[in-house]
């Protein structure tokens, strides 16, 4: 029997006319279902906590489960940061890209491209790396000094548009003015008639 069928019997019974029933088997059945509704209860009360029992456990694994993955990635991460930091070790002639060695001899000062110089590699390397370095600032030098100009140019250019716009706006108000004042001033002189017109005197 169930907890509901147990209260359902409940109900039956106490909706039951008491004065044609037993009172003695009214009270067996009805301590009969109490005692079952106990056993029920106990029973509710007992998978209640074997559930909690079992939910701690799994929690418990769970956040074990949990602790070791984090511990992974961890370690994953750090193992991916070592490797990023080998990848990204090299040489530093490796990386830069040099003028190549013809244009080098024929470029750098006579002192870094000497014959004792060229036959030593290891110090041609580093001639050629500083050779480098002080083109790149001179260009970047040169770079800074165009930008600069562009700059001077560009001012100088947004001035002079700025005064032939200006130019243009005065040009049009003078003819906009002319043609107001020849209108007035073909009002003010009527035109001559074609008969009254002058004709040349003859030679």
């Amino acid at each position: 029997m169930t907890e509901d069928q147990a209260i359902k019997h409940f109900q039956e019974l106490v909706s039951s006319d008491l004065t044609i029933v037993d009172p003695t088997s009214i009270q067996i059945r009805a301590n009969t279902l109490v005692a079952r509704l106990k056993a029920l209860n106990r029973n509710a009360n007992a998978a209640t906590r074997a559930c909690k029992q079992a939910t701690t456990e799994a929690r418990h694994d769970m956040d074990q489960t949990h602790l070791g993955l984090q511990n992974l990635l961890y370690e994953k991460r750090h193992l991916e940061r070592e490797i990023d930091k080998c990848r990204q070790f090299a040489s530093i002639y490796q990386d830069v890209p040099l003028y190549p060695l013809p244009e080098f001899k024929t470029l750098a000062p006579p002192e870094a491209r000497s014959d004792d110089v060229l036959q030593n590699v290891h110090q041609l390397m580093l001639n050629r790396l500083s050779f480098e370095l002080v083109e790149r600032q001179r260009l970047d030098q040169k770079r800074k000094e165009l930008t600069v100009q562009k700059e001077e140019l560009l001012k100088h250019s947004k001035l002079k548009l700025a005064t032939v716009e200006s130019v243009k706006t005065q040009i049009e108000s003078l003819m906009k003015a002319a043609a107001d004042i020849q209108k007035k001033v073909d009002e003010l002189v009527p035109a001559l008639p074609p008969s009254t017109a002058t004709t040349p005197a003859p030679t």
